[in-house]
């Protein structure tokens, strides 16, 4: 994500309106709208590759898979994000702009979103009295995070590597790390030997 070089500020009501017309996707953040940057190919890829083992393992099931261009309705009025893959299985999600009851948000990690993805946003997801999973997902290195909410509220953090199973609970699905990062290429590091 990178701040829209005029520092566009507006209303809610306003930037619903208005971001339904623009060709370049904006998130909203306390009356300011943020420009969306560009993704890479590897983070295109792994997004896609979950929201089709998702949507695959939920296509008998009331949930609902959306992928980059759907909003998520954090705070009425005040936060609109636009996560990589959001599920929701709420039958109150009915608008057509945006998710307002999501159970299982992904985000896949690039250099220009991870703190933020990890830091301001994640504290206001957390807000989500719906949202049971937060997924962190590396595109440089294979490695995923995932937060889960306890029974007491608490979110704990779980770390998988390429050779294990992901267990997503919201959703009752297990996805297999490696299947995740087909087709992705990874940067290798120079060793000694190399040079």
């Amino acid at each position: 994500m990178v701040a829209s070089p005029d520092n566009i500020l507006m209303s809610a009501e306003e930037y619903l309106v208005w971001e339904s017309t623009q060709e370049q996707r904006y998130e909203y953040w306390d009356g300011e709208v943020v420009a969306m940057s560009g993704g890479i190919r590897n983070h295109n890829r792994v997004s896609g590759n979950f929201f089709k083992l998702l949507d695959d393992a939920l296509a008998d099931r009331a949930c609902d898979v959306y992928i980059i261009d759907v909003k998520v309705q954090v705070e009425p009025g005040q936060k609109y994000f636009y996560p990589d893959v959001v599920v929701t299985c709420d039958e109150r999600d009915q608008d057509t702009q945006l998710i307002q009851f999501p159970c299982l948000i992904i985000e896949v990690l690039s250099p220009s979103t991870e703190a933020v993805d990890r830091g301001k946003k994640f504290a206001k997801y957390r807000q989500s009295s719906t949202l049971q999973e937060y997924v962190l997902v590396q595109v440089a290195q294979p490695g995923v995070e995932v937060f889960r909410r306890n029974e007491q509220g608490k979110w704990v953090l779980s770390e998988y590597n390429l050779d294990e199973k992901l267990p997503l609970e919201s959703v009752d699905v297990e996805i297999a790390i490696a299947h995740l990062y087909r087709q992705v290429q990874f940067e290798t590091e120079a060793t000694d030997e190399d040079a």
